[in-house]
């Protein structure tokens, strides 16, 4: 982590070596809302649904080790309501959401394959970045705020780090001497958001002033909270909440005991695995958008 702005600037290389690493174990892994927060940036589109932007990513905030944190989330509709939280599985811990979707997965009964895919976990990335050009919101230029994304612009994120071919050389899209902006390009594709054509300009430096850079990287916003086991609920409050969304009368272990006793007794028991994540529909890949979707219509009831 860099404690003071010549720290940063010097270790730009190891920053990248460290990224890469990084990026290799998230990649062999194979998903927050805060609501309305005026921290975070949230592109402008117009009514066909088109947008466009120029951001940068930004370095680690001082005393940080990354320059994005992920998130998992869940965000869905039972009888008793909306369930719209946070997953232990970002902090490594056991979610009793994950628990429940797996045993139905693992009941073998297509309906309950439907239920775990409609209740599995987003995913969300959260970095900070400087808004280069923000032509539908002019007011946001040279500002820095959070920005959460998802798997597509992830996606674009990684192949600047880890090309594929031997003729490309990696980048360090957060660095801010040597990195590059980011031209965000949102269209409307069959109802939802598709970021397929945004992509990242030539390497430069983000101002050709090192005194501005380091005003530009001390306004960055703290990512470790999003990511500290203080702020997420416990187990046993978000098994009761599951409970009472999905209208199960006794402990979620206890329903999923009596899955698995139905289908022992019309099959044998299945291998438990954790349940598989379906391939996305571009609504739950960008999770910024799905996410905020799902409070805004839990805030409505």
């Amino acid at each position: 982590m860099s404690s003071s702005f010549a720290d940063l600037k010097k270790s730009r290389k190891t920053s990248l070596e460290s990224l890469i690493s990084e990026t290799v174990k998230l990649n062999g892994n194979a998903e927050q809302s805060r609501g309305d927060d005026d921290r975070f940036w949230k592109p402008t589109v117009d009514k066909a649904g088109n947008g466009y932007a120029v951001i940068r990513f930004l370095p680690a905030p001082a005393g940080e080790d990354m320059p994005f944190v992920r998130v998992f989330n869940h965000g869905f509709q039972g009888t008793g309501g909306w369930y719209i939280e946070d997953s232990l599985t970002t902090i490594g811990k056991k979610d009793p959401v994950s628990e429940h979707n797996t045993m139905l997965w693992n009941s073998g009964v297509e309906s309950n394959k439907d239920l775990a895919r409609k209740q599995k976990r987003r995913l969300t990335y959260i970095s900070n970045i400087y808004v280069v050009s923000d032509p539908s919101a002019p007011e946001n230029e040279g500002k820095v705020f959070l920005y959460k994304y998802g798997k597509k612009i992830w996606d674009k994120i990684n192949d600047q780090m880890n090309p594929q071919f031997q003729d490309e050389t990696p980048v360090n899209p957060f660095d801010l001497w040597e990195g590059a902006s980011f031209k965000l390009k949102i269209r409307q594709v069959e109802g939802y958001r598709n970021y397929d054509k945004s992509e990242f300009e030539s390497q430069a430096a983000l101002l050709d002033d090192d005194a501005e850079l380091e005003g530009v990287w001390k306004s960055e916003g703290s990512l470790s909270e999003f990511i500290d086991p203080k702020n997420f609920k416990s187990y046993e409050e978000l098994e009761a909440k599951l409970n009472r969304v999905l209208g199960l009368s006794n402990s979620t272990q206890g329903n999923r005991e009596g899955i698995a006793q139905n289908v022992q007794e019309s099959e044998p028991t299945p291998v438990l695995r954790e349940a598989p994540v379906p391939k996305m529909h571009a609504a739950e890949e960008e999770d910024e958008d799905s996410m905020s979707f799902f409070a805004s219509l839990a805030n409505d009831n």
